[in-house]
C-alpha cells in the first residue's frame, strides 16, 4: 500500500496540496479572539426602586426575585448586590456550554412568576432580563473640546440616538451600551416647596395635573361608514415634549377666574435622568461607550468595522465633539498574533538549519521543510471542524507542533539516508526499504503522541476548553505530519535524493562548507564513541542507571511540592485600572475633585496615552457611588513608554504618585487576563450570612477575618468593598400625632419621596425615543436636613400640616452597597498573593484561616476564577495520570508485552524534571501553560524511548544479544534523536524572548517544554537502552516460551509493512 506513493509521487503530492487548500479556506473562515470563551454564561437581572437604599432593596425586592429564579436549569451559583441609588442587580451563573440564549429566556420567565409580590414603583421602572456578554471588545470615548457647548448629558443623548444604534447593528456586537449611570434626557420639574406651600399644594397633586394634561389619545372620526362625501380623522396633540409646554400645565383654577400654572411652583427643564455620575476623558467631559461580542463571531472583524463606522460617523459630529478608542482587544490580539507568526517564521528557520548541520545536504533538508507548512496549514481545517477559533491558545500550539512535525520526516529522511551509506542502494530502492523499517515506528509514535492527547479531551469546566482547543489542535497537526511522512516525504525521498557520492570528494579541494561539514562529523562522531562508551559502563553498573533514576524521580516530586500553582499568568495587557474610595457618605462633588487631582498627576505621566476617569462607579461593586471613582489609564506601546516599561512598575509608580492626595485611598490594579470572570485579578470569595443577623455585626465579621488574612505571609493585600459605616438618618414617624392630626403615614412618605429622592409623574416621545417626566425638589431645597423645614403635607380636611410636626430624624449607619450569594447576604472580598507567592498558597491561606476564625452560621466560599483553579487543580493531576495510562497501554498492545513499555513509560519522568528545574529557575508558576507542556512532553519524551526500544527489539530479532540489540539502537538512533530533539528546543528559543501581551504565556510554555526536553534527551539516552536491557530480560524469563516462537509472533506485527511493500 506505502509502495504506491513512492512509486506515484504525484499522488502523493496531491494529498498535501488539496490539504494545504482545505487549511487556506480554513484560515479566512475562522473567528479570530484573544482566548476561547471559557467564562461561564451569566444572565443579568436589573431592577430599580427609585428613592430606596441598600438594605430597603435587599427586603423588599430581592427576595422575591431569587427565590422565584433559585434553581433554574443548569444554575451552578447567582449573586446580587443592591446600592444606595435603589438599583439592584442579580447575576445568575450557569454552568459551562448552557446555551446562554436559552438560560436567559428561562430566567425571564421566572422573573414574571415574582413581578406580582414587587412595590409597584419597581415594575414601573421596569424589570430587565439579559444575557451577560462577558467579552467586553472595546470602550470607545466620546468627548467634547468646547465645554461650554455641550455637557456630558447631551453627549450622551446624542450617542443612544446616532452612535448605539447603529453600532448594535454592527455583524458579530451583542451589546452596546453608555458606561456610568442613565443619562438619558428626562423632563426635569424641580420643585419650589416654598412656593407649593403657599398655594397649598402636595406633590402628588402636581404629578396629577401633570398626568391628567399629558395625555396621548384617540378620538375618533367624523364620516366613518356613514353617506357623507368626506371622512374625518380627529386627532390630538398628544403628550407634550417642550419645557415650555410643560411651564403651562394648568394646575388648578381659583375663584376669581385667575389660574396656577406648574410655572407659578416650578421650574421645569430638559435634563438628564440620573445626575450620580461625571465623566472625563483627558481632562474634557465625555462618555464611554462599551462594545460587547456576541459568541463565536470574529473579534477582529467586529472591531475594524466599528472603526470604520466611527470614521464615517465622526464627519457628521456636532463641533468639537471628537471620539477615540480607549480600549480594545485589537491591539493585543493583533500583537500576539504577530509575535506568533515571527515565532512561526523564526521557529521554522532555525529548524531547517539545525536539519541541515545533521543531514549536510540541501535536498535533505527540502523535505522536512515541505512537510512543516503541509502539516501547519491543513491543521486550520480540521481546526474549523472541531468549531475551535484561532486563538492564543491554537497558535501556541502550533507553534509546539513545528518542532513535533519536523519530527517524522526526519526520521523518515535519515533512515533513508543511512540505507544509502551503508548499503549502496539507490535512492528509490533505500526508500522502499527504509521505510519498511520506520513504518511501525512512525505509526506507533503517531498513536502515542495523539493518545496523550485523548485524555484531555474529558477535562470539565473553563480549564477543559483551555486544555482541549491546545491539545486537540497539537494532536490533529502530529496525526497530518504522521500521514505526511508516510506519503509526501518517501516520494519526495526517492525524487529529491541523490546517490552518495563518496568517490570522487577526496579528489578536489574542500570548500569551507565541506570542511566545516567534515569537522561536525568527525566531533559527531567522537560523542558517539564516548556515548556507547559510557553505556557500556552503564550496562556492566545497573546500580548507577537505576540509583540515577531513583534520585531524578525524589527531586522531580520535591520540586513538584514546591513550585508554587497558578491558573492563567496576568499579561501586560498595556491598561491599568485605578479604583478610588473616599471617606464614607463623601459627595459626588469631592469624589469629582480628587479624581481630579489624580488626573493632574498621571496626565502627562511618559506612559500615559489616554487617562479616563468615572466619578461616581465603583468598578469593584460595578455599582454607583458618589463616593467611588475610577480612572483608566491606556499605556503607550512598550517601546515608547519612557523609562519605566515593566507594567508592574508602572503600577507602583502610578502608587507612588496617588499617595499625596488626602482623604482618597487608591487601589491599583490591572485586569485578569481572560475576560469575562471579575475585574481584578486576584482571588475572589464571598463570605456568606446564613444566621440573617444584622448588617453592621456581619461587617465586623468579615473585617476581623480580612484582619486576620493580612497577617498571612502568603497574602498582600486582602480587602472588602463592603461598609457598613455610611452616614444615614433613620426617619421615625410619630404614628399617634399623624392619626390625631389625620394625615396618613403613606402621604408622608410619598411627599417625601417626591421632594427627596424622585418620582415619575409621566412620559412623553422627542427624537424617536421615550423619555420619562421626572418630579423633584430644586437641589438647593434638599442640600440638608434643615430643608424639611419647608415642607407641608395634606391632612384629611385639606389643611397643610408642616411634616417637622410629624417626623424626627436619628443619625445611624448603614451598608451603601449590600449583596446577596446564593440567598444569603454575604461579602466580597479579594485577595492578592504577595509575589512569590501563587493564588494556590494563598487558597491554603485562606481556607486556614476560615477554619478558625469563622463563628458558626457563617460560610466561605471561592467564586469566579478562584473557583475554576480550584476545581481544575484537582482535574490536571488525574489527565496527567490517564495519559501515561493511556501510553502505557497502546505500547503494550503494540509490543505485545505488558513488561518492555515500562521501559518507555520509565523514562519519562526525566524530563519532567527538567520542567521544573526550568520553571523554578526563572520564576515561573506551574499554570495551565506549563501543564499543557507538561502533557506534550509525556509524548514527546516516549517517542525517543520508542525509537530506541523499537530498533532493539529488531535486532533481538535478528539473533543480537540484549545488550548488543541495545547498543546498536542506541547507535542508531542517536543522531535522529538528538537532531530532533534539538529542532524542537531551539524552535522554542523566540517564544523565550517574546515581551508583549502574550509574553507570560510565551515563557512559561517555551521554557518549561525546552527544560524538559533537554534533561529528558540527554538523561533519557542513558537511561532509556539499560531499562530495555532489563525489561527484555524480564520478558524472555517470563514468557517461558522458546524465544524462537515469541519473536515470530511480534515479528508478524513488525514485518507487515515488509510484506505489503515487496
Amino acid at each position: 500500500m506505502l509502495k504506491k506513493f513512492i512509486e506515484r509521487p504525484v499522488l502523493a503530492t496531491v494529498i498535501s496540496i488539496l490539504l494545504v487548500i482545505l487549511g487556506v479556506i480554513g484560515i479566512l473562515k475562522l473567528p479570530l479572539q484573544q482566548f476561547p470563551d471559557i467564562a461561564p454564561p451569566a444572565v443579568q437581572v436589573t431592577a430599580l426602586y427609585p428613592g430606596a437604599n441598600a438594605e430597603t432593596v435587599l427586603r423588599a425586592v430581592a427576595p422575591s426575585l431569587e427565590e422565584s429564579i433559585n434553581g433554574v436549569e443548569n444554575m451552578s451559583y447567582m449573586s446580587s448586590t443592591a446600592s444606595n441609588d435603589g438599583s439592584l442587580m442579580i447575576t445568575v451563573y450557569f454552568k459551562l456550554g448552557t446555551d446562554p440564549d436559552q438560560a436567559a429566556v428561562n430566567v425571564q420567565n421566572r422573573v414574571a412568576q415574582a413581578t406580582s409580590q414587587l412595590p409597584a414603583e419597581v415594575v414601573q421602572a421596569g424589570i430587565t432580563t439579559a444575557k451577560q456578554q462577558n467579552s467586553l471588545i472595546m470602550v470607545l470615548d466620546l468627548y467634547t473640546e468646547d465645554q461650554g457647548k455641550y455637557d456630558q448629558t447631551f453627549i450622551t443623548n446624542y450617542a443612544q440616538i446616532n452612535i448605539i444604534p447603529e453600532l448594535k447593528r454592527i455583524p458579530g456586537v451583542g451589546q452596546a451600551l453608555a458606561f456610568g449611570g442613565s443619562k438619558d434626557y428626562s423632563m426635569r420639574v424641580w420643585l419650589n416647596p416654598n412656593q407649593m406651600a403657599a398655594y397649598k399644594l402636595t406633590p402628588e397633586e402636581v404629578m396629577a395635573a401633570i398626568q391628567d394634561k399629558n395625555v396621548e389619545a384617540a378620538p375618533g372620526k367624523f364620516g366613518e361608514s356613514s353617506r357623507e362625501a368626506f371622512e374625518f380623522v380627529i386627532k390630538y396633540k398628544g403628550k407634550l415634549n417642550q419645557p415650555s409646554d410643560y411651564e403651562n400645565i394648568i394646575i388648578r383654577s381659583n375663584t376669581d377666574g385667575s389660574v396656577l400654572k406648574l410655572k407659578d411652583v416650578a421650574r421645569v427643564e430638559l435634563g438628564s435622568y440620573t445626575y450620580a455620575s461625571h465623566t472625563r476623558i483627558n481632562g474634557k467631559a465625555g462618555l464611554n461607550i462599551g462594545v460587547m461580542q456576541l459568541a463565536g463571531s470574529n473579534a477582529n472583524e467586529i472591531q475594524i468595522a466599528i472603526q470604520e463606522f466611527m470614521e464615517k460617523a465622526s464627519l457628521s459630529f456636532p463641533k468639537g465633539v471628537k471620539y477615540l478608542v480607549l480600549y480594545n482587544t485589537k491591539d493585543a490580539l493583533d500583537q500576539s498574533i504577530d509575535q506568533v507568526k515571527h515565532t512561526l517564521v523564526e521557529a521554522f528557520v532555525l529548524v531547517f538549519l539545525v536539519v541541515f548541520l545533521f543531514l549536510q545536504d540541501f535536498r535533505s533538508t527540502l523535505i522536512p521543510a515541505i512537510a512543516v507548512p503541509v502539516a501547519i496549514v491543513g491543521t486550520f481545517f480540521f481546526m474549523q471542524l472541531f468549531g475551535f477559533s484561532i486563538n492564543l491558545l491554537t497558535l501556541f500550539a502550533l507553534v509546539l507542533a513545528i518542532g513535533i512535525v519536523v519530527d517524522d520526516a526526519i526520521v523518515v529522511v535519515e533512515a533513508v539516508h543511512a540505507k544509502m551509506e551503508h548499503e549502496n542502494l539507490p535512492p528509490k530502492l533505500a526508500t522502499t526499504s527504509a521505510m519498511s523499517e520506520i513504518t511501525g515506528a512512525i505509526i506507533s509514535i503517531t498513536l502515542v503522541m495523539s493518545a496523550v492527547f485523548l485524555p484531555i479531551g474529558f477535562m470539565e469546566g473553563s480549564t477543559g476548553v483551555f486544555y482541549r482547543q491546545f491539545a486537540f489542535t497539537l494532536a490533529i497537526a502530529i496525526v497530518i505530519s504522521a500521514i505526511n511522512a508516510l506519503t509526501l516525504s518517501p516520494a519526495l525521498c526517492a525524487l529529491f535524493l541523490k546517490s552518495t557520492h563518496h568517490a570522487h570528494a577526496d579528489a578536489k579541494k574542500l570548500n569551507f562548507k565541506e570542511r566545516f561539514f567534515a569537522g561536525f562529523n568527525v566531533g559527531f562522531d567522537r560523542l558517539t564513541k564516548n556515548y556507547l562508551g559510557s553505556l557500556r559502563f552503564l550496562i556492566r553498573y545497573k546500580w548507577v542507571a537505576f540509583a540515577g533514576l531513583g534520585i531524578t524521580l525524589l527531586l522531580t516530586v520535591f520540586m513538584i511540592r514546591k513550585t508554587p500553582t497558578g491558573f492563567i499568568p496576568s499579561e501586560d495587557q498595556g491598561f491599568i485600572a485605578v479604583s478610588l474610595s473616599m471617606p464614607a457618605g463623601a459627595s459626588l462633588d469631592r469624589t469629582s475633585g480628587a479624581l481630579a487631582e489624580a488626573e493632574k498627576q498621571l496626565q502627562h505621566a511618559d506612559f500615559t496615552k489616554t487617562l479616563n476617569v468615572l466619578a461616581g462607579f465603583n468598578i469593584l461593586t460595578q455599582s454607583t457611588s458618589p463616593s467611588a471613582g475610577v480612572a483608566f489609564i491606556l499605556l503607550k506601546p512598550h517601546e515608547e513608554r519612557g523609562k519605566i516599561k515593566d507594567i508592574n512598575a508602572i503600577m507602583a509608580d502610578v502608587n507612588q504618585r496617588l499617595a499625596n492626595i488626602k482623604g482618597a485611598n487608591f487601589f491599583v490594579f490591572t485586569f485578569p487576563t481572560v475576560p469575562g470572570f471579575s475585574n481584578v485579578d486576584g482571588l475572589d470569595m464571598v463570605l456568606q450570612d446564613r444566621t440573617g443577623g444584622q448588617l453592621g455585626k456581619f461587617s465586623g465579621i468579615g473585617q476581623n477575618f480580612i484582619g486576620e488574612l493580612m497577617k498571612r505571609p502568603e497574602i498582600m493585600m486582602a480587602f472588602t468593598t463592603f461598609k457598613a459605616d455610611y452616614p444615614q438618618y433613620e426617619l421615625q414617624v410619630d404614628d399617634i400625632k399623624a392619626e390625631q392630626l389625620g394625615v396618613s403615614t403613606k402621604s408622608i412618605l410619598q411627599t417625601m419621596q417626591a421632594y427627596f429622592g424622585s418620582a415619575q409623574a409621566s412620559d412623553f416621545n422627542r427624537f424617536g425615543k421615550y423619555y420619562r417626566v421626572m418630579v423633584q425638589a430644586d437641589a438647593k431645597d434638599r442640600s440638608e436636613p434643615t430643608s424639611m423645614d419647608g415642607i407641608f403635607v395634606k391632612n384629611r380636611l385639606g389643611d397643610m400640616v408642616p411634616i417637622n410636626t410629624l417626623v424626627k430624624l436619628e443619625r445611624v449607619y448603614g451598608p451603601e452597597t449590600a449583596s446577596r450569594y446564593n440567598l444569603f447576604n454575604s461579602i466580597g472580598i479579594n485577595a492578592i498573593p504577595k509575589p512569590g507567592y501563587s493564588s494556590g498558597d494563598a487558597i491554603r491561606a485562606v481556607e486556614e484561616v476560615a477554619k478558625k476564625q469563622l463563628p458558626t452560621g457563617f460560610t466561605y466560599e471561592f467564586s469566579g476564577m478562584t473557583k475554576e483553579e480550584i476545581v481544575s487543580g484537582g482535574q490536571s493531576t488525574l489527565i496527567f495520570i490517564l495519559c501515561l495510562i493511556f501510553v502505557y497501554f497502546l505500547l503494550a498492545a503494540q509490543y505485545e508485552s505488558y513488561i518492555i513499555p515500562l521501559a518507555v513509560i520509565l523514562s519519562i519522568p526525566t524530563g519532567i524534571f527538567g520542567v521544573f528545574a526550568a520553571i523554578s529557575f526563572t520564576d515561573i508558576a506551574n499554570n495551565i501553560y506549563v501543564q499543557v507542556a507538561l502533557v506534550m512532553l509525556i509524548g514527546l519524551l516516549a517517542k525517543n524511548a520508542i525509537l530506541i526500544v523499537e530498533f532493539a527489539i529488531q535486532g533481538r530479532k535478528q539473533g543480537l544479544s540484549i545488550p548488543s540489540a541495545a547498543l546498536k539502537a542506541a547507535r542508531l538512533r542517536l543522531r535522529p534523536i538528538i537532531m530532533t530533539s534539538l529542532a524542537f528546543i531551539v524552535g522554542m528559543i523566540p517564544m523565550m524572548t517574546a515581551v508583549g501581551p502574550s509574553a507570560q504565556g510565551n515563557h512559561s510554555i517555551s521554557i518549561a517544554a525546552a527544560g524538559g526536553m533537554l534533561t529528558g534527551v540527554v538523561l533519557g539516552l542513558f537511561i532509556i537502552p539499560i531499562l530495555f536491557i532489563v525489561f527484555q530480560f524480564i520478558q524472555e524469563k517470563i514468557g517461558s516460551a522458546p524465544q524462537q516462537k515469541q519473536s515470530e509472533n511480534n515479528a508478524v506485527s513488525l514485518e507487515i509493512p515488509v510484506h505489503t511493500n515487496n
